[in-house]
């Protein structure tokens, strides 16, 4: 009676994408874990419990609307990181029916409880896809039911909206797009460079407008092929994460490209994963209430489909848009518009309390901005160095900035134990600073011989003041 609903010759994809979203979630819940303290923590930068004043649950589903402590969000952010760890190494699937749903529903509600109290900390496209993506894995069975069509039908429905919104996105945008020279300058520009960015940057220019020519076509012509017959639908997933590989190699941009990557990995066949490992597809009959549920569910993103396919159709396209207080059914994209010169905010400190001629201002590193000139990018991605995100936001607006960078400032003054924990160095390690104070710079990569000559990654120069010396005196009046 359920037959029409099991997927027949998806059994590893299912597998890999249920482990690469436990990888995606422990990093996650991980990343939460290193950093709520300073970023949204009772004395952080954003303090929740004055958020969840301020706002209703209805307004912002969470489980810290009733109750927080940080010791409470330490221990769901533990608990999450848990489940998502016997996920795993298979302990969840491996669950009865009902117990693997619910441990998937348990990490979708942990994660959502955060993202809902996160603030700008957690404004970014992939918290929506993880959790979208987590709802549907929630419905994808455990290892004793077939891969249900529908679910898998689902995904590629996300990774429509995720490839073709940013594609459209970005013809809709900045013209660089459509005369292909976006890619002159987004390697040097993007929010946190990798290892590999200034390489790429360095490409020759013809290779950059294949590059932007790459993208349109795997953004607004693949996508549509997820939906036809294999190996048609293999194919089209293939190219995706091909894309998102490059896309990995040249930056750093949280878990955007693996979430893409892993969910890509449902569409191609068992066909193709029987050359390389052996497929088991021996399963008990599917429930039939986890069909109906299966059902419901597709219903259910049917209707709040509505929303985003307006979005994609709409002239005045939004960009990784929320409809739902549960983001689910979301529209997704990203850089429509690039900048074409890179600006870095340098916050320094002095011992100082008056200006003299022997003044020295030292500089804090942050762990992946660009600071210091001989310092590499690194590679971080899949995990959110989220304060460095908003770093470059700022760089681009003081008003980005307005509601946190005081407040950073004043932590710094104070030598915060845990605001310092974000940063790669702290040039006070003995004592606070009397005074801080922040500099705009224009930054650039390197050339090939200005590398040889001198060691340096990137190239800087001053360009106007970001915030006056300011002392804990100061801001307390403020």
């Amino acid at each position: 009676m359920t037959e029409w609903a099991a997927a027949d010759g998806y059994t590893i994809g299912r597998l890999l994408v249920t482990r690469g979203l436990a990888v995606l979630y422990l990093v996650a819940f991980f990343a939460a874990l290193l950093q709520f303290r300073a970023l949204i923590g009772t004395r952080g930068l954003l303090p929740v419990p004055d958020f969840v004043a301020a706002r209703s649950f209805k307004s912002s589903p969470s489980v810290f609307h009733f109750r927080y402590s940080d010791r409470l969000f330490a221990a769901l952010a533990v608990v999450g990181v848990l489940l998502a760890g016997f996920t795993l190494v298979g302990v969840t699937e491996r669950l009865p029916l009902p117990a693997c749903m619910a441990v998937w529903f348990g990490m979708w509600a942990l994660y959502l409880s955060i993202v809902n109290v996160g603030q700008v900390w957690y404004s970014f496209g992939w918290e929506s896809l993880l959790l979208e993506a987590g709802v549907l894995a929630i419905f994808l069975g455990n290892a004793d039911v077939a891969p249900p069509f529908l679910v898998l039908i689902l995904i590629r429905w996300v990774l429509f909206r995720v490839e073709f919104g940013a594609g459209l996105i970005k013809m809709r945008g900045d013209p660089c797009w459509r005369d292909l020279t976006c890619l002159y300058y987004h390697h040097e520009t993007q929010p946190m460079p990798g290892p590999l960015s200034r390489f790429f940057h360095l490409l020759p220019r013809p290779l950059h407008r294949v590059e932007v020519a790459g993208n349109h076509v795997t953004q607004l012509v693949v996508p549509f092929g997820l939906f036809l017959p294999q190996p048609v639908a293999g194919l089209a997933a293939a190219v995706m994460i091909l894309t998102q590989l490059w896309l990995v190699a040249s930056g750093n941009f949280a878990w955007l490209n693996w979430i893409t990557i892993v969910l890509a990995l449902s569409v191609v066949p068992d066909e193709f994963y029987g050359r390389i490992v052996t497929v088991n597809a021996d399963y008990a009959p599917t429930p039939l209430p986890f069909t109906v549920a299966v059902v419901a569910l597709t219903v259910l993103t049917a209707a709040l489909s509505y929303r985003p396919v307006r979005n994609l159709a709409s002239r005045r396209q939004a960009m990784n848009a929320s409809f739902n207080q549960w983001h689910f059914v979301n529209a997704y994209g990203a850089f429509g518009s690039i900048t074409r010169t890179r600006h870095e905010v340098i916050v320094e400190g002095t011992a100082d309390r008056v200006d003299t001629p022997a003044t020295e201002w030292r500089e804090y590193e942050f762990k992946g901005k660009p600071g210091d000139v001989r310092r590499r990018p690194r590679q971080y991605a899949p995990y959110h160095l989220r304060l460095d995100w908003l770093m470059w936001f700022a760089a681009i607006s003081r008003d980005y900035a307005a509601s946190w960078f005081p407040r950073f400032v004043y932590k710094l003054l104070e030598n915060d134990r845990k605001t310092l924990k974000l940063l790669r160095h702290n040039p006070f390690p003995e004592a606070p600073p009397a005074r801080i104070r922040a500099r705009l710079f224009r930054y650039r990569y390197a050339t090939r011989s200005e590398h040889r000559a001198t060691g340096v990654w990137w190239v800087r120069e001053p360009v106007a003041d970001f915030m006056m010396p300011l002392s804990l005196s100061d801001l307390r009046m403020s």
